[in-house]
């Protein structure tokens, strides 16, 4: 198990989180929680409140608390400016590009995809909950992340931004998800021409108008062709039309039948 642990953390080491000078033991934690489910572990703090081990930020953490918490240490925003290449958060509203240092902004997504490119460690900076990244701070980044939310209020909290930004982040960090495999298996062509045969035989026995059958033949071949049915789909679509069918055909054998 801790040797699983450990390749977790080697794919999570090439991104930090730094929190600026939080003011919350339990958005501590929190963030903490977050890292350990996207598959960070490592957490910078600058000048952060006392974390008791019997207290909120602890409480916040969850299963966090047994190792991405306990090993956080504290740093300032110079020495992360100078190791790591920068993404800084912060809000924006109703602000032109001709004011406001937070300008160029990318959202989550488009930080992701220009992350793409950059070959050293990343540190993720998050702000104070009251008052974020003043300026001054935000000028020494190197990228500025704003999170799109409603209009009415864009202000999110800081465990829901950092949440959100690692979220996206997950395909540096996470190799393997909870989830099932849910990648579907076409069925086979030839599959698939059985569902049309017994789709026109069952438009046969229901004596489906003949000027009306090449146009309804083929917006069935049409509806199958963008859903992509499995082999399982197609084989309980076969069997429908040929029941129905049979039942068109003789309505007295197919009652027995059920019976």
């Amino acid at each position: 198990m801790s040797g699983d642990r450990d390749a977790d953390a080697d794919r999570g080491r090439e991104f930090v989180v730094v929190v600026v000078e939080p003011e919350t033991p339990g958005n501590v934690g929190t963030i903490a929680r977050a890292m350990k489910n996207f598959g960070i572990y490592d957490l910078r703090l600058v000048d952060p409140p006392e974390l008791d081990p019997d207290g909120e930020a602890y409480g916040f953490a969850g299963h966090a608390r047994e190792d991405v918490l306990p090993n956080a240490t504290e740093t300032t925003l110079e020495e992360v400016v100078e190791e790591f290449h920068t993404v800084g958060t912060t809000a924006v509203s109703h602000e032109d590009s001709t004011r406001h240092v937070r300008y160029p902004f990318k959202t989550p997504v488009e930080i992701a995809d220009s992350l793409e490119s950059v070959q050293t460690k990343t540190a993720l900076v998050f702000g104070r909950e009251g008052t974020g990244l003043d300026n001054e701070e935000l000028a020494m980044l190197d990228e500025v992340c704003c999170i799109p939310a409603d209009d009415r209020y864009p202000v999110l909290n800081l465990g829901q931004a950092a949440t959100i930004l690692m979220y996206e982040l997950r395909r540096f960090t996470v190799e393997e998800t909870q989830l099932p495999d849910v990648e579907r298996e076409r069925a086979s062509e030839d599959e698939i021409e059985v569902v049309y045969r017994f789709f026109d035989d069952l438009l046969d026995a229901v004596d489906y108008r003949e000027h009306k059958r090449t146009k309804t033949s083929r917006m069935m071949r049409r509806l199958l062709g963008r859903a992509h049915p499995t082999e399982r789909e197609a084989a309980t679509l076969t069997g429908v039309f040929r029941r129905a069918a049979e039942a068109v055909r003789d309505p007295d054998r197919f009652r027995d039948d059920e019976d």
